[in-house]
């Protein structure tokens, strides 16, 4: 009887462990978007958009000052939010494209990816939009550590009614080609708001959702009626800026009725939701990065700089942080909170105690961002920036000089010296050790 008793209490002991563990483990959501301007936020100082949803969502956690994309462009930085790495160290230093001679980069991990990770912790992993690192196996998200995909391979879309690129249908259920109707921004959210309602009816098991939308990537093409409602409100604005506001308002729109669909499912507190963009606004479509300097495929700060926060609430402070981040930060970030291990070799350090505990991370540590593409403006040839404390030393194409600023002395990068000197030196020993390493790295398919 007692022995009986005793097994009783000691599996009572146990399922409350096991429970207790999984509420330690939240839900983790990704908020990827695509092209968002610095200042194209009304929280971030855009004075003609109205982007109540995100507005609130920084509100609710920790905003960053100090966030980095890994690249200037799309491609690289994907790669490195789900690897932990530098992008040239996992064959993708520049754009994976459907044409061959223009694409510079064949993806290829050195280690788990961030899915596979946290499905080894117990995780339902899910992606829901754009995808961009590969056409085919391996390199599909469902091989890649996704249990669920639905969304884009492709890049960018031709037409956001038709969600096609070169005349190809890249969306996937899965591993199948499906042909959904309305606006991919709309279409994205659906699919987000059904597999979120589908895992969390599973009550002893978390998921991690990277929910990546096309948007504000160009085409710029809004619904007709926000467009009308932004011209009718802003009449000083261009058409091009108008339009351009009028896409990211009607994004955010959509991503409040996702984070409503988490608040309504009751999941709001045991869920982590990061939101940040994978690089800076493109200028020449109409998009603002505020104060920084040039825009996206440009190592300026607007080419690199993102808005970026993180909400967990009544686990993340509320406020905001100077702590330098970058995307390849995110992985051991995430691992580290789900209790997913990481033995292998990553560049990315875990902001787990700038999130949780309010720390300053390392101020004065190394950041590298490169892009290296095969097309007539680069010819194969890569350029570079690298960052450490105040110091940073840039170039935009690789065919100018270093440029160094000073970004406590000169935020705005309006005076940039000529990159000579100790601390000159100094960042490009680092930066040459890198580019030796990366060097070793293959950016083509394996021949079979």
């Amino acid at each position: 009887m007692v022995k009986t008793r005793m097994r009783s209490i000691l599996f009572t002991l146990a399922l409350c462990w096991g429970f207790a563990a999984h509420a330690a483990k939240p839900n983790i959501v990704m908020i990827l978007v695509d092209d968002l301007g610095y200042s194209d936020l009304s929280s971030f100082g855009g004075s003609d958009i109205r982007t109540p949803a995100i507005d609130k969502l920084m509100s609710s956690g920790l905003r960053f000052d100090q966030f980095y994309s890994n690249c200037t462009v799309c491609t690289p930085t994907r790669a490195s939010l789900l690897t932990g790495r530098y992008p040239d160290l996992v064959g993708a230093p520049g754009v994976i494209r459907q044409w061959a001679p223009n694409s510079w980069g064949y993806f290829k991990p050195t280690g788990p990816t961030l899915p596979e990770l946290l499905r080894k912790a117990g995780y339902h992993t899910g992606m829901v939009g754009k995808w961009h690192l590969g056409f085919e196996s391996p390199n599909i998200p469902n091989d890649r550590g996704f249990d669920f995909f639905h969304g884009f391979l492709a890049d960018m879309m031709d037409d956001y009614w038709k969600h096609l690129r070169g005349g190809v249908n890249w969306m996937r259920r899965n591993k199948e080609e499906v042909k959904p109707t309305g606006h991919a921004t709309e279409v994205f959210t659906r699919w987000a708001i059904d597999y979120a309602k589908e895992q969390s009816a599973d009550k002893e098991k978390p998921f991690f959702l990277y929910l990546a939308y096309n948007a504000p990537h160009f085409p710029i093409q809004p619904p007709k009626d926000w467009l009308e409602k932004v011209e009718k409100r802003e009449p000083q604005l261009s058409k091009r800026r108008a339009t351009n506001v009028a896409f990211v308002e009607h994004m955010d729109h959509e991503i409040g009725k996702f984070l409503k669909a988490i608040d309504d499912l009751g999941i709001a507190k045991d869920t982590l939701i990061v939101f940040t963009s994978d690089n800076g606004g493109s200028i020449p479509h109409g998009a603002l990065n505020g104060k920084l300097r040039g825009g996206k495929q440009e190592h300026w700060e607007g080419g690199i700089r993102v808005p970026t926060c993180a909400v967990w609430p009544g686990k993340i402070p509320v406020g905001r942080t100077d702590a330098p981040g970058i995307t390849m930060d995110l992985l051991p970030t995430f691992c580290e909170i789900a209790g997913a291990k990481v033995n292998h070799e990553i560049e990315g350090q875990s902001l787990s105690n700038v999130f949780l505990k309010g720390s300053k991370g390392d101020p004065n540590r190394t950041m590298i961002f490169v892009r290296r593409e095969g097309n007539r403006a680069y010819q194969g040839r890569a350029y570079y920036a690298i960052r450490q404390g105040p110091w940073k030393m840039l170039q935009n194409t690789p065919f100018e000089p270093m440029k160094l600023v000073n970004l406590k002395e000169d935020p705005a990068e309006a005076n940039p010296l000529p990159a000579t000197g100790k601390v000159a030196d100094s960042l490009m020993r680092a930066l040459m050790n890198h580019i030796q390493k990366s060097g070793r790295i293959s950016w083509q398919k394996p021949k079979d």
